[in-house]
């Protein structure tokens, strides 16, 4: 008997133990399966319910292309520096300030900021150009409006505010026309008629350089990152001194790009422990897979693959990441456009090209498995305000926040999808979103709104309104033509036929190019505002000015004869 009690005493705590065993190994699958969940799925990306509520039904996406989480190393803390702040397990999602033209005030950055981070950025990526408060031998490259040190630090303060990371970026090869133009550096020049490009060979290059970074990196302790720009490095080769180069060394171009790269990234890596480098890509695609493999760049920079064209296939795109994973690289980052790449006059960005874009590089980032061990970092939506230093100013940047707003949720979302539409309008403010028209509807409700809507008006109605007076109204065309003007000949019986129409449309839109210059002065500062209105309101406004001066003119003579 007591025997069987012991034996079923045994059988029981068997069972116990079993027991505990299943609760146990339930509890590891368990979190297991909730990191690899969270390892997968942004936490802003709505899987989650709005609120982060895990009650709420967790289904798939009508539509979504979700994104792959990049997983991140933080950048080590160098000694006496200020440590930079720690982005791992981040998909980086930078918004590009483009300040070679149009450089907003940092009041409107204030107001900026928030709104980024609430549509779901979680960086910047800041070319500064001459608008840097260079100082010392480097303060002639500092344009007139350029931003103050404390601006910097307050730019700084308010990113971190707003859990914006602020990468920035110095052009250390090409693009670098905002140095060269002037005579101090002509000697740096690749090709001495052309400001494009730096002569990598001639050792002042890295010198100046190496000050410009470390000008910049003293007022970005706290980045991870830095983007160091070598794109479009036009007529590299064609110089005297790389013709030699070459002739000397049996190298090629690309061979020579490299060396170049290599040591703007020594610098970099020598001098700022931990910080990482970025570089656009373009350059990378024309070299060797050997070529770039025997460099050794790939541990020291991670390329930025952009493409802005609207449909494109993930194959025209992987033919690179295959090379970059072949060469070495760890990492890859994208880069779309939200506006600035439609035109180097465009004043209104059409969203739906840019949305496209976006959809375009959702589909290579559900490809990235593809290219393993090669992942994917962030990607940067590129707003380009110039095409160059010397180039006219495309889109403003308050005129393209609702393609941002768009861009940005539609790689929150994984896709544009009804959900997409309603918080861009929740966010902006507006009724409706036409992205084939690339139009919003209502008043709005977010920073240069005002902007927005006069820009608006001047670009769908100020040319085509003063052409039709001028070319369609019969009255003008038959009682006031060019020659009548000329010779100051008309009659008030006839003018008045059409005067009343052409003073109040004269009227209107000196009105609203008022409040619009008002309205740009409160953003911009006033080379801009003077920049932006000779490029697309006084070709055509100075035409009816015109017509207006020479009307008054005229009927005030009474009819008298025609002036010899």
């Amino acid at each position: 008997m007591a025997c069987q009690r012991s034996t079923k005493l045994n059988l029981l705590r068997l069972a116990v133990l079993l027991i505990v065993a299943l609760a146990g190994i339930k509890f590891l699958l368990r979190d297991s399966l909730t990191l690899e969940l969270h390892r997968h799925i942004p936490k802003d990306s709505g899987f989650w319910g709005d609120t982060g509520d895990t009650s709420q039904g967790a289904g798939p996406r009508s539509q979504a292309l979700e994104l792959p989480v990049a997983k991140i190393t933080a950048p080590r803390q160098g000694p006496g520096q200020q440590g930079p702040k720690d982005s791992s397990g981040t998909e980086m999602r930078l918004v590009h300030l483009d300040l070679k033209g149009a450089a907003p005030k940092v009041s409107y950055l204030e107001q900026l900021f928030p709104l980024l981070s609430r549509l779901g950025a979680n960086g910047v990526l800041i070319e500064y150009e001459d608008m840097f408060p260079f100082k010392g031998e480097l303060e002639v490259l500092r344009s007139p409006y350029a931003y103050s040190e404390e601006d910097i630090d307050w730019i700084q303060q308010l990113a971190e505010l707003h859990k914006l990371e602020v990468v920035p970026l110095v052009q250390t090869f090409g693009h670098v026309e905002f140095i060269l133009k002037h005579e101090k550096y002509q000697h740096l020049r690749e090709v001495e008629r052309f400001p494009n490009s730096f002569n990598p060979h001639v050792p002042d290059t890295l010198a100046l350089l190496k000050s410009l970074l470390s000008q910049v990196m003293e007022k970005h302790r706290r980045s991870s990152w830095i983007h160091i720009g070598a794109d479009e490095v036009f007529h590299l080769g064609e110089g005297m001194d790389s013709k030699s180069w070459m002739s000397h060394n049996r190298g090629d171009v690309g061979t020579m790009y490299l060396k170049h790269i290599k040591q703007v990234l020594g610098f970099i890596a020598a001098r700022y422990q931990g910080l990482r480098a970025l570089m656009w890509d373009d350059m990378l695609r024309k070299i060797s897979t050997g070529a770039l493999r025997e460099s050794g760049i790939a541990k020291q920079v991670s390329p930025v693959v952009w493409f802005y064209a609207p449909d494109f296939e993930v194959e025209q795109i992987g033919q690179f990441l295959a090379k970059y994973a072949e060469s070495g690289f760890e990492a890859v980052w994208f880069a779309s456009a939200f506006k600035g790449t439609t035109g180097p006059a465009q004043a209104w960005p059409p969203l739906n090209h840019h949305v496209r874009n976006q959809l375009s590089w959702l589909r290579v980032m559900q490809a990235m498995p593809r290219f393993a061990p090669l992942r994917f970092q962030g990607i940067v939506l590129t707003g380009w305000q110039r095409y160059d230093h010397y180039s006219v100013l495309c889109e403003l940047l308050p005129v393209g926040i609702p393609s941002l707003a768009a861009c940005l949720q539609t790689l929150v979302h994984g896709g544009f999808m009804e959900e997409t539409r309603r918080k861009v309008l929740d966010v902006l403010g507006f009724q409706s979103l036409q992205l084939e028209q690339g139009t919003c509807e209502g008043r709005g409700a977010f920073p240069g709104v005002e902007i927005y809507h006069m820009v608006e008006q001047v670009n769908g109605h100020l040319k085509e309104s003063i052409q039709k007076a001028l070319e369609e109204e019969s009255g003008i065309k038959g009682w006031f033509s060019p020659y009548h003007r000329k010779h100051q000949f008309g009659n008030p019986r006839n003018m008045e036929s059409f005067g009343s129409k052409l003073l109040k449309l004269h009227e209107d839109w000196e009105s609203l190019v008022r409040e619009l210059r008002a309205q740009l002065e409160s953003i911009y500062f006033p080379d801009t505002v003077e920049e932006w209105m000779e490029e697309n309101v006084n070709p055509y406004l100075d035409q009816l000015r015109d017509l207006v001066r020479d009307y008054r003119a005229i009927i005030r003579l009474n009819a008298r004869p025609k002036a010899s």
